[in-house]
């Protein structure tokens, strides 16, 4: 194990802060994840679609009245793929000890 086994879509804090948060709840919408990572619009947006790019995410706009309300949630592959990564930190992390 080295840091070449780890999952190159989650090398960014901000990629990790929104799939750890879609992990934990079953989906969350734009401003709601851009509060809690204390992101920009535009940050936020280019991260999400890179995660959507690897289908990580799904992404579901609507409208309520007039307002456009877009919602995240995390796929399969994208939980399978987050898990994975995670793991691997964890024996990473083991062998430096």
């Amino acid at each position: 194990m080295n840091v070449n086994d780890l999952n190159k879509a989650f090398e960014s804090r901000v990629r990790l802060g929104i799939m750890s948060a879609l992990v934990v709840n079953e989906r969350m919408d734009f401003n709601s994840l851009k509060e809690l990572l204390g992101i920009t619009d535009g940050n936020l947006a280019s991260h999400i679609a890179a995660l959507e790019k690897e289908e990580y995410l799904l992404v579901e706009k609507k409208f309520i009245g007039k307002k456009t309300n877009t919602t995240y949630q995390i796929t399969k592959k994208g939980n399978k793929a987050f898990k994975e990564h995670i793991q691997q930190l964890e024996k990473l992390l083991k062998k430096l000890k």
